[in-house]
């Protein structure tokens, strides 16, 4: 699939009244991203629905119930209801997950046959798009898919994925009314790993909240934070083998500044990520770094704007990225990024203009870009504007406005039958 993929017409339509059944089975939108499974896709799934609703849709978030303690729903706002579904014990770990779908889309089906109809499901991750799949037979009713991250590329960067995990994934794609692309990258690796059709995968970029992340006084950051007047990298992710964490942190070693300081700012994720934390300041302690290395526990979203702004890089070094979040609200701060050649980083950051993009996996590349920032203040100043301007492109609005047309588009035509 090439690049001439056309993202959603923009036209304004009419959407009122539509009701939408998202479903996010294995983690809340509404919890803080940054450790456990919570990432980009729950700052997508709760910065979309916030916009959806402002737009006169009603929108339903379905979540497993992750403790016993929680509502059976809550209103988050008006148009916006959180409904946690009983499937299994809250404790399961992620990978357990798939063995509770069928107790999963069977609690969704009950409150939706019991609340009202509904217009369109839409699935977030794979776990979710087999219950998608399955309701979408039930309901008779359009399945959109997101997948945030596809297992294929997982494998192709190294990491392992049960083969069951390829096949379901290729199940939803068969039967997907629409698949939503994060970017260019992600639409050709559906069309080539997964044999996707073309006229049923759409690029929707995510947005950026700015009246969060914008530019600002970075002395007033550092001070907020209790950083000096040395050099300030930054990482923000989970820490997680295929975010590449490690590498933020060989490239810093590189750097070799007296005064420098690394901000490591997320928690551990995944089933190796505890694993990989231990790793981390073990590794942290060999290179003698234990002053300059903070390792900062994560933070509620629009806090980060914060860390953004007191950083003179921000490093991105992920192995798979079918977006870039982090790399987008760190460009909408006016903070440089140096990031991996890979998914959608490759759109969002244009190589030397308004950051830099690593082919390899080698800390001296990363760390050499990096002191071409450092070193030349007023270099760094100007991809620090270059990526301001580029980053108001992208905005929460933009992106729930095509997401709406896309559902609007479903539900005019034939469902996809994929028996």
């Amino acid at each position: 699939m090439s690049s001439n993929i056309n993202p959603v017409d923009n036209t304004e339509r009419n959407h009122g009244g539509q009701h939408i059944a998202i479903l996010s089975l294995h983690t809340s939108p509404f919890i803080q991203p940054g450790h456990g499974d919570s990432g980009g896709m729950n700052v997508y799934i709760r910065e979309l629905v916030s916009s959806l609703a402002h737009k006169g849709a009603k929108c339903s978030v379905y979540v497993r119930r992750w403790k016993n303690t929680l509502p059976d729903e809550e209103l988050i706002e008006p148009g916006v209801r959180l409904v946690h579904i009983d499937a299994g014990n809250p404790e399961l770990k992620k990978n357990e997950l798939v063995d509770v779908i069928d107790e999963f889309s069977e609690g969704v089906e009950r409150d939706l046959i019991l609340r009202s109809n509904v217009d369109v499901l839409h699935a977030n991750y794979w776990l979710s798009g087999i219950s998608g799949h399955a309701l979408k037979h039930r309901l008779g009713v359009p399945l959109v898919t997101t997948f945030h991250t596809l297992g294929k590329t997982k494998i192709t960067s190294g990491e392992f994925e049960p083969r069951d995990r390829i096949r379901k994934e290729q199940d939803i794609i068969d039967c997907s009314d629409i698949v939503i692309a994060n970017s260019v990258a992600e639409a050709n690796q559906l069309k080539d790993l997964y044999a996707a059709p073309q006229e049923r995968v759409v690029v929707v970029p995510l947005g950026v909240e700015h009246a969060f992340f914008a530019p600002g006084n970075q002395d007033a950051a550092r001070s907020a934070i209790g950083l000096g007047r040395g050099p300030v990298v930054t990482y923000v992710g989970r820490l997680q083998p295929l975010k590449g964490v490690d590498l933020a942190l060989e490239m810093f070693a590189e750097l070799q500044t007296e005064n420098g300081v690394l901000l490591i700012v997320g928690g551990a994720s995944g089933t190796g990520g505890d694993k990989e934390v231990s790793r981390l300041k073990q590794r942290i302690k060999e290179l003698d770094l234990e002053q300059q290395v903070r390792l900062i526990a994560p933070q509620p979203h629009h806090i980060l704007s914060t860390y953004y702004r007191a950083s003179d890089v921000v490093v991105v070094p992920s192995k798979a990225e079918s977006f870039g979040l982090v790399a987008l609200e760190a460009a909408a701060c006016g903070t440089p990024v140096v990031a991996a050649s890979v998914g959608g980083l490759q759109e969002l950051i244009l190589h030397g203009t308004t950051g830099y993009l690593v082919n390899e996996r080698d800390p001296k590349l990363y760390a050499d870009y990096a002191r071409q920032i450092l070193e030349n203040p007023l270099h760094g100043a100007e991809i620090a504007m270059n990526a301001v301007e580029k980053a108001q492109q992208y905005s929460w609005e933009k992106t729930s406005d095509q997401i709406l047309n896309l559902y609007t588009s479903v539900t005019s035509r034939a469902l996809v039958d994929c028996r």
